[in-house]
């Protein structure tokens, strides 16, 4: 039975969501009865524990929480704790979409230790899990110990309320280019540990050295990340361009074929991103296109390694100062309609 701490962390998580979801001229929280409007589900979500004194105090009645359409997702996504009791499915794109039947990474295992514990991440696709589960078996062969595991998806994916745009729909994952070490981390300090860069300097000055430090980088994370690549449940892994150039380097083999499915992209300079095609039983989950042919290590690398992506133009009027355009958050009217079950799944 929960607690009733537990209770009162839960209803007031839910209410901050909701109070700050509502708009500033709305009035009360809809109650149970009201019947929601247009664009508007009602949500039940466990009420606060009756005290002992009270004659309901071993009751769990049930209170309504109202999605809005026009109300930022990840306010809703953000607050969940456990994974949608459905079949699963992810749902919709990698930046829009949700999860259904997601399943939780252990935060230990044999070769693997969950990273930030406290974000509650750590949830995909089961397809992803077991990906997960088999690289990481993998990995000791391949002269790594075992894999630190960053963001995965929240337990019903979703826009998340900090960082990732993608990682919505349970296919995509953060593994640390750092080593797991030969002991089990604290929990402090899975919170506190920073991954590892692999660059040799910073990137946005010109005429820089855009290499990976080989003080830091290795050959076992070389063949961690072919490994990963060369997985067909794969679709693309995302790293930095200067760890690209270091795999270019590395594969000195007849078959390159695993270097395209490898992408250079903005940061991944701490860890690299796996991101897994849709799983056959996943209707409305959407594959991104297919990269372009080839390994990738000629004229767009070289783009990614000169001056034009990481130095900032001067501006023509420095007096001027720049225009701050803010993104507003993603609306839950955004997502596919079958997200608004997986939040009312109980």
């Amino acid at each position: 039975m929960r607690t009733s701490l537990q209770f009162v962390r839960q209803q007031f998580i839910w209410s901050m969501a909701l109070i700050a979801a509502l708009p500033v001229s709305a009035g009360a929280i809809p109650l149970p009865s009201e019947k929601p409007s247009s664009g508007i589900l009602a949500v039940p979500v466990p009420a606060q524990k009756a005290t002992p004194s009270a004659p309901n105090a071993r009751s769990h009645k049930k209170q309504q929480v109202v999605l809005r359409d026009d109300q930022p997702a990840k306010l809703y996504f953000g607050a969940m704790k456990s994974a949608a009791p459905l079949a699963a499915r992810a749902i919709g794109s990698y930046a829009k979409g949700c999860l259904a039947g997601g399943a939780a990474l252990p935060t230990d295992g044999a070769n693997w230790q969950v990273m930030r514990l406290s974000r509650n991440r750590n949830w995909g696709h089961p397809d992803l899990v077991q990906f997960l589960k088999d690289l990481a078996n993998d990995a000791p062969s391949l002269g790594w110990r075992g894999l630190l595991v960053g963001d995965l998806a929240q337990p019903r994916g979703g826009p998340m309320l900090s960082g990732h745009a993608s990682h919505q729909i349970g296919l995509d994952a953060d593994i640390w280019l750092t080593e797991m070490p030969d002991r089990r981390l604290t929990a402090k300090e899975r919170e506190e540990i920073s991954a590892i860069s692999m660059l040799k300097g910073p990137l946005d000055v010109k005429d820089a050295d855009r290499r990976v430090d080989p003080r830091k980088w290795s050959d076992s994370r070389a063949r961690l990340i072919r490994r990963a690549a060369s997985d067909e449940r794969v679709a693309l892994i995302f790293v930095s361009p200067t760890i690209k150039k270091a795999l270019c380097d590395f594969e000195t083999g007849k078959d390159r074929s695993w270097l395209r499915t490898v992408r250079p992209w903005w940061g991944h300079h701490y860890h690299f991103h796996v991101r897994l095609a849709c799983p056959r039983d996943s209707k409305g989950c959407k594959n991104q296109n297919p990269p372009p042919p080839g390994d990738g290590c000629g004229k767009e690398l070289t783009y990614w390694l000169s001056d034009v992506p990481w130095v900032p133009k001067k501006p023509k009027d420095p007096n001027k100062e720049p225009k701050v355009v803010k993104k507003r958050p993603m609306a839950l009217s955004a997502l596919p309609k079958s997200c608004k079950t997986v939040l009312a799944a109980q």
